[in-house]
Formats: C-alpha cells, sequence, structure tokens
C-alpha cells in the first residue's frame, strides 16, 4: 500500500472514530438530560437516540469489519450499497429491528445498474405494528438519509417503491484500473476460517465411475473456490478402504498368489479381481468363512494380513490417481480406516451420555425430529457407515477444528446426512449459528436416453474411458477446425487436454448441481452456446487482440497507471459494470455451493464482451495495408480486465486456457 493511500485510510479511520465520539456525546446527552423537566418533543427525541445509535452501530462494525481494507481487495459493489442502504434505512426507520437491505443488480439498464427494494417490506412491516406509510413515503426517507458514499451518481424512485440506482462511471473506471494494477484479487476476509471439504470419494478395489466424476469435479471447485477466497482448506478423500468386503478380497490374494509377501502381486484388473473374490464369496462356503477369518484378523493387525490390505489399496489408489492426473485433483486420502480406533472412543460417549438403545442385539440411537435411527453399533459387535459418519465429523470438528464441513456427495444420501448432523448437533458437538456443516448433493449423470449413463452393456461407464473418449473427441474437434496446421505438436496436445477435460468439467458445473444432468459429447464440444469450448474459444479471442497490438504485459501495467478507462459508450459501460460484478458472483456462490451461477456468469461476460468488440473499436487497422494505425488504449485495457476475469473464473472452476486454440 503506498503512502497515499495509508494517507488516506488513516485520515477515514480518525473521521470515523471524530464521529463515534460525536454520536456518543450526543446520545449520552439524550439519556442524562440533567434532570430537566421532561421535553414535550420527548417522543422525538427517542426516535433521533435510535438513530443515533444506530449510526454508531454502522460505524463501530465499520470500523471491526475493515480497520485498514487493503486497496488491493476487489471490491464487492453489492455488499457496500447494502452498507449503506442499511445505515440510511436504519435511519428511517429506528423501530424496525434487523430491517432488510434487498439490493440487487437491476435487470434492465434503463432503469439503472442496482436497485433497492426494501420499501415495501418495511412498509408491511410497519402497517403490523399500527403506522401505515405508504412504500414511496419510505423509499423517500430512505433517500433523505443516505449517507455521503463514494459510489452512487444518483437515485431515483419508480413504481410502488422501488429505489434505481446509478452507479458513477470514475468510481467503477477506477475498480477497473485497480483490478489491472494489483491483479484478480479476493475481497477482504472479515476472518481466516478453516474448511473441510470432503469429495471424491471413491471404493477401493472399485474403479472410479461417472458418480465419482461428479463428485470430484465439484468437490475440487468447490475447495478453489474457498482457497482463493483466502480460507484454510483442506481437501479430504473418504475412500472406503475398510470392511467385509476385504476379507474376500485377501483371501483370494492368498489364493491366487501365494507368494504375496515376497512379490508384488500382478493385479492388472483390479474389477476383475474384485469380482471373481465376490463370485467366490456368493457360491463357496469354506472361502466365506475365511474370509470372514481374514476380516477379524485385519481388524487384530495382523502383519501379514495388514500388508495384503496395504497391497490392495496401493493397486488401487494407482489407478484413482490416473484420474486425479487428468483433472489436475489435489487430495489427501483419510479413508474409513483412519477413523478405526476413535469410532470406539465415540461410542464410549454415547454410552456415557445414556443415548443409545438396545434393539434385537444392536445399539441404535434416535435423534429428535428424525424417524429413523441410527445404527451406532451392529448385533455382531462392529460398526456401521453411521459410526464412522460420527467418528469422522468428531475429528473435524474438535481436532481439525473447522469452522466450516462440506460434504460432496450424490442426493441420494441426503437422509443419511440429515440424520447425523442432527446427531452430532444433539451431542452438542457443534451449534449450526456458529459452524457450517452442509451436504451438497448433486443429481445423477444420465445418457442422452434420458436414463442413467451406462455402457450400450449395461455396465457402469468407467471413468478413465471416459476421459479418453473426450481426448479423442476433441482431438477430432481441432482437427475439423484445422488447428493441427497452426499449432506445434505441443500446443495441440495442451489444447487437446484443455478442451476435453475443460468441457467435461464445465458441462457437470453448469448445470444447477441439485438436478440430474445429460451427458453429451456433442452439446459439451459445441464452441456455441453455454460451453467450455465456447468460452475457452473467447478467451483466446481476447488474447489475441493484444497480440494484435503489440501489447506485452508490462505495457498494459503502464497503461493501466496512467490511462483512465473510459465508459463513454453504452457497450463500454455494459461491459465495465459485468466485470466488477464478480465479486458479487463468488460472494454468491460461497453462499448456495452452486457452481453454475459462476458459468452462467463466465457466459454473461464473454458475450457482453462480444457486443463491446463488435461496437467499438480497440485496434484501428489501414484498410488496404491492414497494419496497426490506432491502438484504442483504454478499450485494451478493458479487454484485459475481461480476460484477467475469466481466466480466474477458469481457475476456480479447475479448466485450464491456452494461449493459442
Amino acid at each position: 500500500m503506498g503512502d497515499q493511500q495509508v494517507a488516506e485510510c488513516s485520515s477515514r479511520l480518525q473521521e470515523q472514530e471524530r464521529r463515534i465520539r460525536t454520536l456518543s456525546a450526543e446520545i449520552d446527552s439524550l439519556k442524562n438530560p440533567l434532570g430537566l423537566e421532561p421535553s414535550p418533543h420527548l417522543a422525538d427525541l427517542k426516535e433521533e437516540n435510535a438513530r443515533l445509535q444506530y449510526r454508531l452501530n454502522i460505524l463501530k462494525r465499520s470500523l471491526q469489519e475493515n480497520p485498514a481494507e487493503s486497496s488491493t481487495a476487489m471490491l464487492n459493489i453489492n455488499q457496500r450499497l447494502q452498507q449503506i442502504f442499511g445505515e440510511a434505512i436504519g435511519a428511517a426507520c429506528p423501530r424496525v429491528p434487523d430491517p432488510p437491505r434487498a439490493v440487487t443488480p437491476n435487470q434492465q439498464a434503463k432503469f439503472g445498474d442496482y436497485q433497492c427494494n426494501s420499501a415495501m417490506a418495511l412498509a408491511q412491516t410497519l402497517k403490523a405494528s399500527g403506522l401505515k406509510v405508504s412504500p414511496r413515503e419510505i423509499a423517500q426517507q430512505i433517500l433523505e438519509n443516505l449517507p455521503e458514499n463514494e459510489l452512487i451518481e444518483k437515485t431515483e424512485i419508480a413504481g410502488p417503491g422501488f429505489i434505481n440506482i446509478h452507479l458513477k462511471k470514475n468510481f467503477v473506471s477506477k475498480l477497473l484500473s485497480n483490478l489491472l494494477l494489483n491483479g484478480v484479487q479476493p475481497p477482504p476476509l472479515p476472518a481466516r476460517k478453516k474448511v473441510v471439504v470432503d469429495f471424491s470419494s471413491p471404493n477401493i478395489a472399485k474403479e472410479m465411475h461417472v458418480g465419482h466424476l461428479r463428485s470430484t469435479i465439484i468437490g475440487d471447485s468447490m475447495c478453489r473456490l474457498f482457497e482463493f477466497l483466502g480460507y484454510e482448506v483442506l481437501r479430504l478423500n473418504h475412500v472406503g478402504d475398510w470392511g467385509t468386503q476385504f476379507g474376500m478380497l485377501i483371501a483370494h490374494l492368498q489364493d491366487k498368489f501365494p507368494n504375496y509377501l515376497s512379490a508384488s502381486p500382478p493385479i492388472g484388473d483390479l474389477q476383475a479381481f474384485y469380482k471373481e473374490s465376490k463370485k467366490r464369496f456368493d457360491e463357496d462356503e469354506d472361502f466365506k468363512k475365511r474370509a470372514y477369518r481374514c476380516v477379524v484378523l485385519l481388524q487384530s493387525k495382523q502383519p501379514e494380513i495388514l500388508q495384503a490390505w496395504n497391497l490392495i489399496c496401493d493397486v488401487s489408489r494407482t489407478e484413482f490417481q490416473k484420474v486425479y492426473d487428468c483433472l489436475q485433483i489435489r487430495l489427501i486420502e483419510r479413508g474409513e480406516s483412519f477413523y478405526q480406533e476413535m469410532m470406539k472412543t465415540v461410542v464410549q460417549e454415547l454410552k456415557d451420555k445414556g443415548v443409545l438403545e438396545l434393539d434385537e442385539g444392536r445399539q441404535i440411537m434416535f435423534v429428535p425430529g428424525q424417524s429413523i435411527p441410527l445404527t451406532v453399533v451392529k448385533s455382531d459387535g462392529g460398526f456401521t457407515y453411521d459410526t464412522s459418519d460420527l467418528a469422522a465429523i468428531h475429528h473435524r470438528l474438535f481436532q481439525e477444528r473447522a469452522d466450516i464441513i462440506i460434504y460432496v456427495t450424490d442426493s441420494g444420501q441426503s437422509t443419511h446426512f440429515q440424520l447425523f448432523f442432527a446427531a452430532a448437533r444433539m451431542l452438542g458437538w457443534y451449534d449450526p449459528l456458529v459452524t457450517r456443516v452442509e451436504h451438497a448433493g448433486f443429481g445423477v449423470v444420465l445418457g442422452e436416453d434420458k436414463k442413467k449413463f451406462k455402457t450400450r452393456s449395461g455396465e457402469t461407464v468407467r471413468l478413465m474411458d471416459l476421459l479418453d473418449e473426450g481426448l479423442k473427441r476433441s482431438m477430432d474437434k481441432l482437427k475439423d477446425k484445422e488447428r493441427d496446421k497452426v499449432l506445434s505438436p505441443e500446443e495441440l496436445t495442451r489444447a487437446q487436454r484443455s478442451v476435453a477435460f475443460g468441457c467435461i468439467k464445465y458441462a457437470d458445473l453448469s448445470h444447477n448441481r441439485i438436478n440430474d444432468y445429460v451427458f453429451s459429447f456433442d452439446k459439451m464440444l459445441d464452441d456455441r452456446g453455454n460451453t467450455a469450448a465456447y468460452l475457452l474459444y473467447a478467451l483466446t479471442r481476447i488474447r489475441s487482440i493484444c497480440r494484435l497490438a503489440s501489447l506485452d504485459a508490462g505495457a498494459v501495467l503502464a497503461a493501466a497507471a496512467t490511462t483512465p478507462i473510459l465508459l463513454d459508450h453504452e457497450k463500454e459501460w455494459k461491459l465495465g459494470k459485468c466485470i466488477v460484478r464478480f465479486p458479487e458472483i463468488l460472494q454468491k456462490v460461497l453462499e448456495e455451493l452452486l457452481l453454475h451461477t459462476l458459468c452462467d456468469y463466465l457466459y454473461e461476460l464473454a458475450t457482453t464482451f462480444t457486443e463491446f468488440y463488435d461496437s467499438c473499436y480497440c485496434v484501428e487497422k489501414d484498410r488496404q495495408t491492414g497494419e496497426v494505425v490506432k491502438v484504442n488504449m483504454w478499450r485494451m485495457l478493458l479487454c484485459e480486465a475481461t480476460a484477467a476475469i475469466m481466466a480466474k473464473g477458469f481457475d476456480i472452476l479447475g479448466i485450464t486456457p491456452v494461449h493459442r486454440m
């Protein structure tokens, strides 16, 4: 931060502190009238007292939240407008506790840039308390109490009481310049919280399929968002690496590769190996008994059995990693085995608290408001998924000290999550007002026949097969566009991987995760409409404009420091406003955990840029020679700001753009 910025920030703080002292003195004088006779204007004084108290709280909160807000951080305009209108609403309606601050972007530019719709709700609230005031009157009172601010050009009341808000163009211009000078920075973070995201979670000895694809892609993107915003993120892969099935796998391993202790068994196809062991388990009673004995030995940590278990897990991990490498996924594995000893401690706590009941040999726990009990201990003394999930959330709350815990699994498990979340609350492990614990459920992947996505033979689609098919089709698409004739072999390979994996990710993330979605390579590779292919080509096109103007990063930075970004043309203004909405979009995604909101924004940004570029010359060329004769630098800066936001959006979605396509 420069000396001038420090001075400005210090001056602002001193002014706020002075205003706090002044307001505090006024409040004290109103509270302590020095024995004077009751004033005939007592009601007015009390109302003024309420207004002053509200403004005092606003200022105190401002000091607490932004003691020295970094000038490099991107401003969330919507939040800033909510602060401004919150102060005005509190002063206009001091008797309304926690008044609504409904500020949203305006859908029609002719009515302004943002709109405050609080007056209607306030009128209803006041009417319920016996005070009849029209929404337009309330809107007028709000405007009369608007504090001085840096971003509002003008306001107007429309309809029954909507307040249309017009932003100052030079304010948006400065935000764009800051973006270019400082890069795409996250908005200020009030507190650096710890986030645990539980995602992907395949089962050992089984291949990853399209169900794991959704969890992996969605979970990774959520992690990337939290990481960009400044949170401490723990990416957990809760793999299924424990249970009865390992008894049959180990018994089969002993029979098929009896020298497994001295020579690593050549298990090429673990899925086939699993099917063979399952068939024997179902048909051979002696084999089944041996499998159960292996389970007991595994639970007692018998060294030779543990080595067999580790061998099987390692084969699976190698296969999983191929998928994670393709999709650029980072994870820390903590399988069910990690929580085995913790489960005993949790069960003992439940016994001590007297919440377990016996039911036909099982130990179960009922949770208020839930009709289904949790099965904590089976009749044979073994533990269940309920037990391991209770142990996992206990560890994440008390050992990891997580402030936010997100579970990314299919929506079919929502009842299970509701149940053990409620159990954790009942046990006093967390307070939902303090700790955010959430199941981010998602729908299933459908084929183009609108049925569950499977191979023609009815088998579950292997994830590596799907990724390989994506690579093949993206190369075909690039060759159809004759990109192989202009790109080097290395550039072509990078473009192939970017398009293939980017399109697969974007096709998933651009749909509301709660819904099922139809998987179609043809649609996801289409370079028209809201697809990764279209957006990747759009970003490549924007970057090519700078190359055409012979501008490198240094020249852009120098121009950003000296050239005001003009927003006089309606398309310039529309694009500028769209760019600076990025922090608002991230806040919305953070609150809802719906990544399609970011995808929709990137598509809107790309189409808004196209409108701008078609109407506003950035680089002017001689019609005869084709040589560049003029560069409109402020428009080039708009191009660069658009590219910077798109690139950061791609990064959050886990998509890798390439400079040439």
